[in-house]
């Protein structure tokens, strides 16, 4: 007789463990917001009430407790994204979703740098966070390229990388509050389907 294979279903979280569980995503909200994302762990698990092994039963590293902060986040995220997919100008609405990451990257010192780093790494717990939104933009980038207004060689994962690395120079540069938003603009002269970079020399006489 075969043994049923389904997975057995994860038990709900004892009244105690949630609270616990919910505390600590509080903390760490506040600490990542204050601090970085290097934040003592430590540190938050004191101000949480618990101790830090709770906190490792919880979320098993780092990572993964950044994960658990940046879900609200990711999911504004993905909500503006099907908003703009029937936006009247595909290139717009990629590159205001773009600065949407930018700008809640711009909220936890170090997020960025992650996301950067999750990107090459299938193993990293922040990985939940970077495949729907590599999902969500592939989609916002090929409405763009379909409408012609963006170039076809443009990946989106170069294009996340950029992002990124924007928002990092951004976090670095924080007497410059209109960083980002220049180098987003740049961005947009190597986006562009139909880019000039200068003036057209004149026709050939008899041309």
């Amino acid at each position: 007789m075969a043994m049923s294979t389904a997975p057995t279903p994860a038990r709900p979280m004892r009244a105690d463990a949630r609270r616990n569980h919910d505390r600590l995503l509080s903390e760490a909200r506040t600490s990542f917001a204050a601090q970085g994302t290097d934040a003592s762990l430590e540190d938050i698990a004191r101000k949480a009430g618990v101790g830090i092994g709770t906190l490792y039963r919880h979320f098993p590293n780092r990572q993964a407790l950044m994960n658990a902060v940046f879900q609200e986040a990711l999911s504004a995220l993905l909500d503006r994204s099907r908003e703009l997919a029937h936006a009247g100008q595909p290139c717009t609405a990629l590159v205001e979703w773009l600065g949407a990451i930018i700008t809640h990257a711009g909220e936890y010192r170090g997020l960025a740098q992650a996301l950067m780093s999750a990107s090459g790494d299938e193993t990293s717990a922040l990985t939940s966070c970077h495949v729907p939104l590599r999902q969500a933009g592939a989609q916002l980038l090929a409405r763009a390229q379909s409408s012609g207004s963006v170039r076809a060689d443009v990946s989106i994962d170069d294009l996340l990388q950029l992002t990124n690395a924007i928002a990092l120079a951004a976090e670095r540069t924080p007497a410059d509050p209109a960083l980002a938003d220049r180098l987003l603009r740049l961005t947009l002269r190597g986006l562009k389907a139909d880019r000039t970079d200068g003036p057209q020399p004149s026709p050939p006489p008899g041309g």
